[in-house]
């Protein structure tokens, strides 16, 4: 209570569309209403960042007018921005206060409440951060799933199986790159923080990326933590010096760091690399070892100089490391590349690494020798979720300093690893002060774009602002990015894949089980969820469904996201096998005896279809959401079904009314999956020859239909092959021979062969 005035409150109804409700609006004993500031702003159909309940409170006699009540409306969304822009909670907290009441009324906040997750005594707590992304660049599809979105699924899971669980993300805004930017744009670096600071919390939202708290880092808190661990390393003697030689660009008077200095590559000649790395061979790079080097700013060619640094002395603190990562590699779930990147890290032996740098827009050395410096990047930016979480809430360090209690992951992409198993937790073991280290460090490969890489200059690839734009729905996007995520290997996004994702996965086989469970309730039963009397058949299914439910737990569990999903479409294979096999359509005509037999298949089928939607509820949290609603879902089954080892309980009992089904997918048509992948394909030249004839038209040739039915005829084969072992309907399994021998048939000609031979060749077998 800001003035005192609330001391004790009795709940009553819990605002519905909350995404975690952790507070109910109140009416208190005073005569006080209190309302969520998410309720106020959903009211003019404004969203703020879904990491606090805020609840501010008036005297309801005295609002006499609508004005009082826009009055409180504007300082409940001038306030939740503070939360948008990082300032955290206390920001809000501060800005309120300093707001006047509208004349026209005696409307105060009198109250506000947070709803802040600390750990808990007897509970898993699990601390959960994303790579911090730069705040000069839009993400692509490849950084959002490398990191965010895959730290989103696993999230949104945790929560599910009733984990204690903070997820903390920010814009890194510090360093070259954001100089470099705001030069570009003739802007101050400030201004390109937040510039686009706006625009990653805008794609992140619309992507459901679900955060407590999306701060960043050029904060009062960052500076002061930041600086803490510096004095740490600095009394435990963990930091040297030494005097570095450096390019100096004489007209800008200033040294270069890093990206203001391009040059050849020292080792594969790319004549294009950056000061720190090469882009196209990936080593590091020394500036100083830039053949031809220049100056980004004004293009002159700068001169070596020497300079004075400080350096964390990795060597000193490299047993204590070992140490750690022994145990911590042992214990926790490491993906397979962070070990093997750490393992490259320490092979050769450790050497100190520069924290600081020779630049203007960072967090400034406190160390009077070293007055004109900042942080570098790579010290300052890991820090980052530190201070985020501090902006979140004053007891940070209950998260942060609690080992004991708190396991930590850490999301990121591969290139991000050492940063995160070596220089971080060096940082934090030198400062002895008993921070919470990494317990589980999950890695991903690379995302690649078609056959190359993602380029914003040459408008090449899906970048976050522009995926709103394709008329897809943000579901399915996670679900095709986290469908080909990069977990072993590099893989890529291909349009014409994402078709048939969608087309056959998503539409033929989960929306079409879902969607006839559904009506078959609907049409044959009036809405109402019919009696079972399960027979064996029924029972195997139901084994079945259950063990591809504990499969799905271990999977995520372990954060095996991409192999989990395959589970969630293995269920609806089953089911639609289930149905296909047992024709309920037809047995609703019959005696009553088959009557009552559609009646359990229809009631296990729909039940299934809840289990779905609870399992979908990481991946595609609206879709999940939305099948719920149709079914009128009881709350319970989000709370039950993922406990432990995983429960299929029967959540729709015999009576309960179901909602208004309707279709959950659309199919994506071939004609718009061309125009797409023609827009984001990258600029043609002026004067580019017109494109060839595609080869079909010549010789029957087209490989991305090929690649199509390739996979359309393995699933048919699946498919048939279930059916026989199975022993379905033999009437069944020849009409689904005959769709597996036409696609054959089809793919034939797509790859410019004769389709007889493949024809009677199939006919052979």
């Amino acid at each position: 209570s800001i003035d005192g005035d609330v001391t004790t409150v009795s709940p009553t109804t819990v605002v519905p569309f909350l995404s975690r409700p952790a507070l109910p609006a109140l009416l208190l004993p005073n005569g006080q209403h209190l309302f969520s500031a998410n309720a106020i702003c959903q009211s003019v159909n404004y969203t703020h960042s879904p990491s606090c309940v805020v609840i501010c409170s008036y005297e309801h006699k005295s609002v006499k007018s609508w004005f009082d009540r826009i009055a409180a409306i504007q300082s409940c969304k001038s306030a939740a921005q503070k939360v948008m822009q990082g300032k955290g909670l206390q920001g809000m907290k501060s800005y309120l206060q300093r707001q006047p009441a509208p004349q026209s009324s005696q409307l105060r906040f009198s109250s506000l409440f947070f709803s802040i997750s600390l750990p808990q005594e007897g509970k898993r707590n699990i601390l959960l951060t994303s790579a911090l992304p730069y705040v000069n660049n839009v993400p692509h599809l490849g950084n959002i799933i490398g990191c965010v979105l895959s730290a989103d699924v696993f999230s949104r899971y945790g929560r599910l199986r009733d984990w204690n669980l903070l997820f903390v993300c920010g814009t890194d805004e510090y360093g070259t790159a954001t100089e470099n930017k705001a030069r570009e744009e003739g802007l101050t670096p400030k201004q390109i923080c937040d510039k686009y600071h706006a625009i990653h919390s805008s794609i992140y939202k619309w992507f459901q990326i679900d955060f407590d708290f999306f701060g960043r880092t050029t904060t009062e808190k960052q500076t002061e933590i930041a600086q803490d661990i510096f004095w740490r390393l600095h009394k435990h003697s963990f930091l040297v010096e030494d005097t570095v030689e450096q390019l100096r660009c004489e007209t800008c008077q200033r040294f270069l760091a890093d990206r203001f200095v391009e040059g050849i590559c020292p080792h594969c000649a790319y004549p294009e690399a950056r000061g720190d790395q090469c882009d196209k061979c990936g080593r590091l790079i020394n500036a100083v070892e830039l053949k031809q080097p220049q100056c980004k700013v004004c293009k002159e060619t700068p001169v070596i100089r020497s300079s004075k640094h400080l350096f964390l002395d990795l060597p000193k603190l490299e047993t204590q490391l070992e140490q750690w990562l022994d145990k911590s590699t042992r214990t926790g779930d490491w993906t397979a590349n962070a070990k093997q990147i750490t393992r490259s890290w320490l092979r050769d032996g450790l050497k100190p690494r520069c924290i600081t740098r020779d630049l203007q827009w960072g967090t400034p050395v406190p160390h009077p020798d070293f007055k004109e410096k900042v942080f570098y990047v790579w010290f300052d930016a890991p820090i980052g979720y530190l201070s985020i979480t501090a902006n979140y809430t004053d007891k940070w360090e209950k998260w942060w300093k609690n080992p004991q209690q708190v396991e930590l992951y850490n999301f990121m992409a591969k290139d991000n690893v050492p940063f995160h198993s070596v220089v971080f937790p060096c940082s934090l073991l030198g400062a002895q002060d008993n921070y919470t280290l990494v317990n589980h460090l999950i890695a991903t490969e690379y995302l690649n774009y078609e056959d190359t890489k993602f380029s914003k200059s040459r408008g090449v690839g899906v970048f976050g602002d522009m995926a709103k734009d394709t008329g897809i729905p943000s579901d399915v996007w996670r679900f095709y990015l986290l469908y080909v995520r990069p977990e072993g290997q590099d893989s890529a996004f291909s349009w014409a894949d994402m078709a048939l994702k969608n087309n056959s996965e998503l539409l033929n086989n989960l929306g079409n089980f879902i969607n006839r469970a559904g009506m078959f309730v609907t049409k044959f039963f009036e809405g109402y969820v019919p009696a079972m009397e399960l027979q064996q058949e029924d029972k195997k299914l139901l084994a079945l469904v259950s063990w591809e439910l504990q499969q799905y737990i271990q999977l995520m569990d372990k954060v095996k996201i991409r192999d989990a999903l395959k589970h969630i479409l293995n269920i609806s294979r089953h089911g639609n096998q289930y149905i296909q096999v047992n024709e309920p359509w037809k047995k609703i005509k019959g005696g009553e005896t088959e009557r009552q037999r559609a009646g359990t298949v229809t009631g296990v089928s729909v039940n299934i279809a809840c289990l779905l939607s609870v399992m979908l509820s990481p991946y595609m949290p609206t879709v999940s959401q939305t099948l719920r609603d149709q079914l009128n879902a009881p709350q319970s089954c989000l709370n039950t079904m993922l406990q432990g080892t995983g429960a299929f309980v029967c959540s729709l009992r015999a009576g309960h009314r179901i909602g208004t089904v309707s279709p959950l997918f659309q199919k994506l048509e071939g004609d718009h999956i061309e125009a797409l992948k023609k827009r984001f394909g990258g600029q043609q030249p002026a004067d580019a020859p017109a494109p060839a004839a595609p080869a079909a038209e010549v010789n029957g040739v087209d490989p991305e239909k090929a690649k199509q039915l390739t996979q359309a005829v393995t699933e048919q084969g699946d498919k048939v092959r279930a059916l026989k072992a199975q022993k379905a309907d033999k009437a069944v399994i020849t009409a689904e021979v005959a769709k597996l021998l036409d696609l054959k048939k089809q793919l034939a000609v797509a790859e410019g062969k004769n389709p007889e031979p493949a024809s009677q060749k199939s006919k052979k077998k």
